[in-house]
């Protein structure tokens, strides 16, 4: 994939998070990985979104050090890097404080699946990270922030739960694009907003029917996949 195109790509998905209204000021970004160059763009620190060019999209390696570009990554470009190293199929991570998904992260709760909409998108409960360490936080918080997202996922598999909740922090979501990541972010919110108001409205509500869930999940995603 050409670099130009890697920043048009990662540029619109950070947009796109804008447009629906999941970011605040400069909070969230969205980066992409060209997997053949080992190369990953992302969103630069603190440029107000309404100001940014598929130029000003910093290009780094897989190390962090950065190829190309004027300005400086994201700060949560290592959570980044951590999970593309460890990830192969990810080709893209979006992360958000979108308020639904974020409370939950705050709650330290895992969103249930209480509904189809969410089994169309994530096969099972969207899970909540443990705390880091004080060792953790003091020695590389960024980067020791994706290895707990990876330690969650050591028997979750990540591209059937596109998202995970960082405990006290919000949601990341990824896809095997950006553009995919940036939609999961949207529906996550959407999940975690639909599921705070279940509870409401039923404190003991339900998780949905496992062969239900199954159902709705598989219908949009494997090999015998058929609808969408």
């Amino acid at each position: 994939m050409l670099l130009a195109q890697l920043r048009e790509q990662v540029l619109e998905a950070n947009l796109e998070l804008v447009r629906k209204g999941l970011v605040l000021y400069t909070f969230g970004n969205a980066s992409g990985i060209a997997r053949e160059q080992g190369l990953v763009a992302i969103k630069p620190s603190g440029v107000p979104y309404e100001k940014l060019k598929p130029g000003d999209m910093v290009v780094t390696d897989l190390s962090g050090t950065i190829v190309d570009g004027n300005l400086r990554p994201s700060s949560d470009l290592p959570t980044h890097l951590c999970l593309y190293r460890t990830f192969p199929a990810m080709g893209g991570v979006a992360h958000t404080h979108s308020e639904f998904a974020t409370a939950w992260a705050q709650a330290g709760r895992a969103i249930p699946c209480f509904g189809t909409t969410h089994a169309d998108y994530f096969h099972g409960p969207v899970p909540v990270t443990d705390h880091l360490t004080p060792a953790e936080i003091d020695s590389d918080y960024e980067g020791n922030t994706g290895v707990a997202i990876c330690r969650t996922f050591c028997e979750i598999d990540p591209e059937a739960v596109p998202a995970v909740l960082v405990r006290g922090h919000a949601p990341f979501c990824w896809g095997p694009d950006v553009a995919t990541a940036a939609h999961n972010a949207v529906i996550l919110e959407s999940v975690a907003r639909m599921a705070y108001y279940t509870l409401g409205l039923a404190a003991n509500a339900d998780a949905l029917p496992k062969a239900l869930h199954d159902k709705h999940f598989l219908r949009k995603h494997g090999s015998k996949a058929y609808y969408g």
